[in-house]
């Protein structure tokens, strides 16, 4: 992974109406996201933590990013774990706003 990439990914500004991209296009982006994978019409990734306070803070830290960008993900959360995932319900699908959110989040981590 490439820090100069994800940190790249993670400035791009969200826009309204984003087209569905094409799963090549996905699949390039998500080479600089590590653990990301590309399950159907989303991308997901499980975050492990040491207990439910790490995991709390971590939910609340992507619910922060969520609401600046205006782009909120599905989570699944769980005592020592999230899984986070994108997709653009309007679009039917992943778009650039889904990996610009996924790299804000794995920024966190970064």
């Amino acid at each position: 992974m490439s820090a100069t990439a994800l940190e790249s990914l993670a400035q791009q500004a969200c826009v309204r109406d984003a087209a569905r991209l094409p799963a090549g296009e996905v699949d390039t982006l998500l080479a600089v996201l590590p653990g990301w994978q590309h399950v159907a019409d989303r991308v997901a990734k499980t975050y492990r933590f040491a207990g439910w306070h790490e995991t709390m803070a971590f939910v609340n830290a992507v619910a922060w990013i969520a609401e600046r960008a205006g782009h909120h993900p599905d989570l699944s959360v769980h005592f020592n774990r999230c899984v986070v995932s994108y997709s653009t319900h309007d679009a039917g699908g992943i778009t650039r706003n889904d990996l610009v959110c996924a790299a804000r989040v794995e920024r966190l981590f970064a």
